[in-house]
């Protein structure tokens, strides 16, 4: 018996047992969370697994000749149990993280890589999807037939069907170390994150913050045993007020250095020997690949093809933003000064700094505005948008389907015609459980089924501030800013509509446009009459306060746009090595780098590299740089609105929906922005929004 037969022995197939196994009784045929064991999910898993494996035997047992039906269709359809188990635990285990399912990941990692080797590393299979793709001129296809067979192809060459047995046997032990090295990573950036803790023991140190960021430190002081005392975690809710607000300096420091040394504090949770680790085994299977280094491999299949495509794009955004960051440095010290100190800035003096000298130039006070920025409000907000765009509304269904997470709120996306487009979760809040951060993921992908639309359900996962007991959750800019982001994501699953699989992905540098551009509508003056209303009073913020942030929308653009592309930059730098160093130790590397590029030594990059997971975790591996390479689409992409006078034009929204929205990765993304735009994007946009234009 194998080692997956073993596992699977003693597990019941009882479909009443398991409600994995069957089909959910329940509203939209949501996973029915509350009834879901730690156990099923192993059981639901291993079986998957098990099924899949069958499936794909029966693909290479036809003993008809290879067809695109019996090959290509049959592997896109094949691991529906598996896809399902995963799909409903794995958006789980990022927001809802307990010992057990830190515990389950690690056990069937190795089990999915090796799973997952098995079947991109079959020559039999491989023989069988090559001699359809090799016929593939005379076959008559749609164009998304053609592109999941490209991508089915693409994905055995790229995962190494055509080497050696050697070869494929060394890619198997690669891909297993290096999924459990990111797994740990993740999880010890989890511990981290949640569990650094800086104490603040009297009130004196907190002058400066809000009566909500005081209460909520109070809070987190007593759950952790510290009643009378203040805690704040590495959480941004939680630390960024104090780098923003506390005039306490040292109590900035403390923070400071806690968040940006996450993963670097040389205790269990320490990160750098797996960074490095994960470094020298990427370029490993890279060589094996036959490329010089990982980014050249990474990039292949990405709108910028190249790393020196990539490099270009930084190093011109990077000039004048470390250019517009030392005049923001000089404003700085002369805010310094007018409180009668002398001393040369530090990092955990930036952000508070630049405060003040915001409000100091244009009278813009980010605790006042915050006062028209209730969550709730925010959101119809956001839907105000997605209906004037594309005519869809929201019909909330919190109490009618199965919840996993209290707090989180449940909405039936309907489409002009009133049919269901998509089930959307809103999750806003932070909590121990759920990573850092924001994303948007799915329970369950669009699909097709005997020719019906498989509506998805998608979740937005984020960490803002929350409410306390005499204070409703009150934004800052940035988590608006982040809100619609995460939303134009959602708009971009819920639009989907693709007939197979494997056709529903586009490349890593393209996947943010439909988040960034739904940025451009959040301080509209048109939205934010809708949305922006006083907490206490309903009153609509006053234009002179939208003024204010119109105007002071471009400052601090120097600090935002270095510390993004530092990290742009270390991402690609460590994955351009050739040769990786027998003593790497990737936070030197880091910061010798980016001191030969000039950075201001005030600034990090936004991750450092022990808490960097969008390239450490995997995801955005060599494609962290994808954010501003998505932003020269989306601000070209906003200007179509803009330059119509109307930025809810009908016509444009209804190109976006139907060539970037709606297919998916049938087309390569740049084919797709040209058939919205008519000809391909221009940086200037994006050099004016974000103040640096010659």
């Amino acid at each position: 018996m194998t080692a997956l037969s073993l596992a699977i022995c003693g597990c019941s197939n009882n479909e009443q047992s398991n409600p994995l196994l069957g089909t959910f009784n329940t509203p939209h045929n949501i996973a029915p969370f509350q009834e879901i064991t730690i156990d099923n999910y192993r059981e639901g898993m291993l079986l998957g697994m098990e099924e899949q494996k069958k499936e794909i035997e029966a693909i290479i047992n036809n003993n008809e000749e290879p067809t695109f039906e019996n090959t290509i269709i049959a592997l896109d359809n094949c691991g529906k149990l598996l896809s399902k188990v995963r799909g409903t635990f794995s958006p789980l285990s990022s927001s809802n993280s307990t010992e057990e399912t830190r515990a389950l990941e690690k056990e069937l990692s190795p089990l999915f890589s090796a799973h997952s080797d098995a079947i991109y590393l079959n020559d039999k299979l491989f023989a069988r999807v090559k001699k359809v793709y090799d016929s593939r001129e005379s076959l008559t296809l749609t164009a998304e037939q053609k592109k999941i067979m490209e991508n089915i192809y693409d994905r055995f060459v790229n995962s190494g069907a055509e080497l050696s047995e050697e070869g494929k046997a060394r890619m198997s032990e690669l891909n297993k170390e290096l999924s459990m090295l990111q797994l740990n990573f993740s999880q010890n950036l989890l511990h981290e994150t949640n569990n650094t803790f800086v104490t603040a023991n009297s009130l004196d140190e907190l002058k400066g913050l809000s009566q909500a960021d005081i209460d909520a430190a109070a809070k987190m002081a007593e759950k952790n045993g510290q009643p009378g005392k203040w805690m704040f975690n590495m959480q941004r809710p939680s630390c960024n007020p104090v780098l923003q607000y506390c005039e306490n300096r040292d109590l900035r420091r403390k923070v400071y250095e806690a968040y940006y040394n996450r993963g670097n504090a040389g205790n269990e949770y320490d990160n750098k020997e797996i960074c490095a680790k994960i470094v020298a085994l990427r370029l490993e299977k890279a060589k094996l690949m036959g490329y010089s280094n990982y980014a050249e491999m990474a990039l292949e299949n990405r709108m910028a093809s190249t790393p020196d495509a990539v490099y270009e794009l930084l190093e011109q955004v990077w000039t004048p933003a470390v250019a517009k960051a030392k005049e923001e440095l000089k404003d700085i010290r002369a805010e310094i000064r007018k409180e009668g100190h002398n001393f040369e800035p530090e990092g955990w003096d930036y952000m508070f700094y630049l405060d003040k000298a915001k409000r100091s130039k244009y009278a813009v006070n980010e605790e006042e505005i915050r006062q028209y920025l209730e969550i709730n409000n925010v959101m119809q907000g956001i839907f105000h948008v997605a209906n004037k765009l594309y005519g869809i509304t929201f019909k909330e269904i919190t109490n009618e389907v199965p919840s996993y997470e209290p707090t989180a709120k449940a909405f039936e996306v309907l489409d002009r015609d009133g049919s269901t487009l998509a089930i959307f979760y809103s999750d806003n809040f932070p909590r121990e459980s759920k990573r850092a951060g924001a994303w948007c993921t799915s329970f369950r992908p669009q699909s097709y089924e005997n020719g019906k639309r498989i509506y998805p359900v998608v979740v937005n996962s984020c960490n803002m501030t929350a409410p306390t007991s005499d204070t409703p959750a009150l934004q800052s800019i940035d988590n608006v800013l982040t809100l619609f982001h995460e939303f134009g994501h959602a708009l971009h699953n819920f639009m989907r509509d693709v007939q197979y699989s494997g056709a529903r992905g586009v490349e890593r540098d393209f996947v943010e446009l439909p988040s960034q551009i739904n940025e451009h509508w959040a301080f509209e003056p048109e939205v934010l009459n809708v949305y922006a209303k006083h907490y206490a009073t309903g009153e609509i913020i006053p234009m002179e306060l939208v003024k204010k942030i119109q105007d002071s929308a471009k400052y601090g653009q120097g600090f935002a746009t270095v510390e993004y592309v530092a990290a742009s930059l270390s991402d690609m730098d460590l994955h351009v090595l050739t040769e990786i160093p027998a003593d790497l130790n990737v936070m030197d590397f880091e910061s010798k780098k980016l001191a030969e590029r000039g950075i201001p030594s005030q600034i990090f990059p936004r991750y450092r590299m022990t808490n960097f997971s969008h390239t450490m975790g995997g995801g955005y591996t060599a494609g962290y740089y994808s954010y501003m390479w998505a932003e020269v689409l989306d601000a070209d992409a906003f200007d179509a609105f803009k330059e119509t006078g109307d930025i809810f034009n009908p016509e444009v929204a209804e190109r976006f929906r139907k060539y970037i929205l709606t297919p998916g990765g049938i087309d390569d993304g740049m084919t797709m922005y040209r058939n919205f735009r008519g000809r391909e994007p221009q940086i200037d946009a994006l050099l004016r929004n974000r103040g640096m234009s010659k």
